[in-house]
């Protein structure tokens, strides 16, 4: 798991053998604690392995308990039932969704982020137990009984310092679409001297990356060691304004930067109502030339995504290692051809059976091994949270390209349980653009005049999520449109590579518009 629970409190947990037909843990909270219903997932972990099992609950009242048995999703043994027996230190957490009344029609439960990057396992209002050790021997049913003691405290925000400042508005668009007020935010980094020349004006460069309020490219003010931050307030140093985005989703730490049926407006929220309110704020050219774009990985994705659905407000793109590009290669999958996401093309998948050797890797290292396969990535995300509300990459992905399933929430585009690729999952990304380069292609008599020498893009060859298979076919298309676009590529380099440091990747940026 990328994140884990840090701080736990005392808990009260007991154990008494024989007492029902199955293993199971109760999990409850006193009412000193939280007086009210909680509607939401438990999450209960096993150490030290960091096994993980979850189960929804709805209107869990203090004093009454939920269960965690064999029904519940696990990872990565799949079920309480198969876990070998043995001395664990045993730890819950329950994580509170909020009920949402959408625009749409449809109501659902979800994880309001807490500026906290949309963490389910540790956000801010969780309520959680400390960890102890307990047997189990699922071969002699017995029953754990977990107290939740403590609630993660809400999240500092930074203070602003003379160069660096902190945005957070509410979004008129995206509180009208969840019924509920949404915000969105910016970090900004000023200048050197720029309070002392209020006439001036500045060019705007926007790096995304996912959730962060840290400062953009890293600048931490530490003048004396060589960095970004000694180069951005050098005497010969090209002046600017950088700018990264905060915009979480119920789903993911980061929406994307676009419009989506799951999501709502955020490309609209943030080229519409924060990038016009950071321009009224600071002193920020408010022309496309001198709007400029980068990011890596779904920062990379975001940065091509705006360049092309809104050429006339951004004036050019730095895009590295971008989250799939082109969707005949979603990671390693050719999802318009593939018929299963879990096993190589031609292997006739049996439930619950494989061979090694035809599983689908998600990610690998950069000599090539294997480190998690997207059956892994399925079965993690099912565990954290049903209904593409695990936080993780598919429910991100799924909540920004796919449309609504019947219920409200998003339809995933394969079967997490056999890996089948629902192919009108895979007709609706195309046909709303997801797919940017079929979307450059069928728009480019349009978008031709506009994109033309503005979008560079920068990959390792042995990628760890494979963003340079995407890549290549998006060279191979930008060259057959004459796009004179520019492609740098890593030998035998991963994920996040890059040619240059911060402080020359802003020169070359800004050097563009000259």
């Amino acid at each position: 798991m990328s994140k884990s629970l840090r701080k736990f409190l005392p808990l009260f947990l007991t154990l008494s053998a024989g007492a029902s037909a199955q293993l199971r843990v109760e999990v409850s909270f006193p009412a000193a604690l939280h007086a009210g219903q909680v509607t939401g997932r438990i999450l209960l972990t096993l150490g030290p392995s960091g096994q993980l099992f979850g189960a929804d609950v709805a209107n869990l009242r203090p004093g009454t308990v939920a269960v965690v048995d064999n029904s519940a999703a696990g990872f990565p043994i799949l079920s309480l039932k198969d876990v070998p027996a043995g001395d664990y230190s045993v730890k819950a957490t329950l994580c509170p969704y909020t009920e949402f009344h959408r625009a749409d029609g449809h109501t659902i439960w979800a994880h309001m982020d807490q500026w906290e990057g949309q963490n389910p396992e540790s956000s801010p209002g969780n309520l959680l137990s400390d960890a102890r050790t307990v047997h189990i021997d699922p071969r002699h049913p017995s029953t754990v009984r977990i107290t939740l003691t403590q609630i993660v405290p809400p999240v500092t925000a930074p203070a602003d310092t003379a160069l660096l400042k902190h945005v957070k508005i509410q979004s008129a668009l995206l509180t009208k679409f969840w019924g509920q007020p949404i915000y969105i935010g910016a970090t900004v980094l000023l200048p050197k001297d720029y309070e002392q020349h209020p006439a001036q004006r500045y060019p705007a460069v926007y790096q995304q990356n996912h959730f962060s309020t840290g400062a953009p490219f890293g600048y931490n003010g530490n003048r004396d060691q060589p960095g970004f931050a000694p180069d951005w307030n050098a005497d010969d140093f090209p002046r600017a304004i950088a700018v990264t985005f905060q915009h979480p989703t119920v789903y993911y730490d980061d929406s994307y930067a676009a419009n989506s049926a799951n999501n709502g407006p955020y490309g609209d929220a943030l080229t519409k109502e924060l990038i016009p309110y950071l321009e009224s704020r600071f002193r920020m050219i408010s022309e496309a030339r001198s709007r400029l774009l980068t990011g890596g990985s779904t920062g990379g994705w975001e940065a091509l995504a705006l360049e092309v659905y809104y050429p006339d407000v951004f004036g050019g793109t730095w895009v590295f290692c971008p989250d799939s590009i082109d969707f005949t290669r979603y990671l390693i999958l050719d999802i318009y051809n593939d018929d299963n996401a879990f096993v190589r093309p031609g292997a006739k998948p049996i439930p619950g059976v494989a061979m090694a050797s035809d599983e689908r890797p998600m990610l690998r290292n950069p000599e090539g091994q294997t480190t998690r396969t997207l059956r892994e990535q399925s079965q993690l995300e099912d565990a954290i949270g049903s209904k593409s509300r695990s936080g993780g990459q598919l429910a991100g992905w799924d909540s920004v390209y796919g449309p609504v399933g019947d219920d409200g929430y998003p339809k995933p585009l394969w079967d997490h349980k056999t890996g089948k690729i629902d192919k009108e999952v895979v007709q609706y990304m195309k046909d709303h653009g997801y797919d940017l380069a079929r979307y450059i292609e069928s728009h480019w008599a349009e978008l031709g005049p506009k994109l033309t020498g503005r979008m560079h893009f920068y990959v390792g060859d042995m990628d760890n999520w494979f963003a340079n298979l995407a890549v290549y076919r998006m060279e191979t298309l930008l060259a057959k449109l004459n796009a004179r676009a520019t492609f740098t590529y890593g030998p035998r380099q991963g994920h996040m590579w890059s040619p240059m440091s911060n402080s020359e990747l802003v020169r070359t940026m800004l050097d563009s518009m000259k």
